[in-house]
C-alpha cells in the first residue's frame, strides 16, 4: 500500500504545478502519462482479472 501511497502523491504534485505549465508542457506532459507502462489501468485490470 505505501507503493500506491508514492504514487498518489507524486500524482498530486504533478496536478500541483499544472497551472505552471505552458500548453507545449501539458501536451508533453499528457502524452507521456497516456504511453506510460504499465499505467494505472493496466494494473485495475491485473487485480480484477479471475
Amino acid at each position: 500500500m505505501n507503493y500506491i501511497d508514492d504514487v498518489s502523491v507524486t500524482l498530486r504534485r504533478v496536478l500541483a504545478f499544472i497551472p505552471t505549465l505552458s500548453p507545449e508542457e501539458r501536451a508533453r506532459v499528457s502524452s507521456h502519462l497516456r504511453a506510460a507502462k504499465p499505467s494505472v489501468n493496466d494494473v485495475t485490470e491485473a487485480l480484477e482479472a479471475e
